[in-house]
């Protein structure tokens, strides 16, 4: 949840046809103005996914990517990721599309109602927050280059879809994003705003799940990385706490190295009920601001 500045470039991605054209610069430019007076439409950050765009090596670097970290999800991973996975036809062959009759999109729409859309780059927080209210992921549509497989610094779309997607296919799961979303879109208050970035965080990049007395990986920071998923599961130096909301949110974390905090959730019944919770809280707060749309 952060902003792109327009300069990071991936080789051999062709990002001239598919974020740096007009139609990205001008989505990027709407994103980065959204909520500003006539900036309310938010569809007009999305971009065409040119899929043309992608090289043979993009392509090769899916499957390796894909390859070296689903054989080890399989076994660690939350059964509910998998299943969606599964349901919206997440396949090693190709990067997956989201337009078209092969668009995992089709898949979503039945089965929850999301849909993952394409953005430029990162986009600022209120903006975010706007897509996940109307159950739209901003899907950052580039992959990363063959030369960084092991760590970028930015999302791309082997960590958007690979990573989030799959999660987007349980109707829970979903219930949950779009609750936070509408919360998140609705206050300007920065105690508020604070917390919800922690609890993003610690369970939609970063959470674990107990599943038939084990620990397992649900969230996306862990699920796309192969070092930091099993260093999550693995290393004594993690700290699993279970989930508790107040504690999530009051916990701070750091970005640029292995997380030494995680929290354990029981179901996500867990996550909704207490989102749902955390949302009217936030709803009937003075501080809120009510955004229309």
């Amino acid at each position: 949840m952060g902003q792109h500045d327009g300069k990071q470039k991936f080789s051999g991605s062709l990002n001239s046809a598919m974020i740096d054209g007009p139609e990205g610069v001008a989505a990027q430019e709407y994103a980065n103005n959204f909520g500003a007076p006539g900036y309310d439409d938010i569809s007009r950050i999305y971009i065409t996914q040119r899929y043309e765009g992608y090289s043979a090596e993009n392509q090769e670097s899916w499957r390796t990517l894909y390859d070296r970290q689903m054989s080890y999800l399989e076994s660690h991973a939350s059964d509910v990721y998998l299943t969606g996975a599964r349901s919206i036809r997440l396949v090693r062959d190709h990067i997956p599309h989201l337009d078209g009759p092969e668009s995992i999109n089709i898949y979503l729409k039945k089965l929850t109602g999301w849909q993952s859309c394409g953005v430029p780059g990162y986009l600022p927080a209120k903006a975010f927050f706007a897509c996940l209210a109307r159950r739209e992921f901003p899907t950052t549509v580039v992959l990363r280059p063959k030369e960084s497989l092991d760590y970028l610094p930015e999302p791309d779309v082997f960590h958007d879809i690979f990573g989030h997607v799959p999660l987007h296919a349980d109707p829970i799961f979903a219930d949950f994003l779009q609750t936070y979303g509408k919360a998140a879109s609705t206050t300007n208050d920065p105690f508020h705003i604070e917390r919800l970035a922690r609890l993003f965080w610690f369970t939609v990049e970063f959470g674990l799940i107990r599943e038939g007395g084990r620990v397992k990986l649900y969230g996306s920071g862990l699920i796309s990385s192969p070092g930091e998923s099993r260093h999550a599961l693995d290393s004594p130096d993690v700290e699993r706490r279970p989930f508790d909301m107040e504690t999530v949110c009051s916990t701070s974390f750091e970005i640029d190295h292995f997380q030494p905090i995680l929290f354990v959730l029981e179901s996500f019944d867990q996550l909704r009920e207490a989102m749902n919770s955390y949302a009217q809280r936030i709803l009937n707060s003075p501080a809120t601001a009510h955004v229309e749309g």
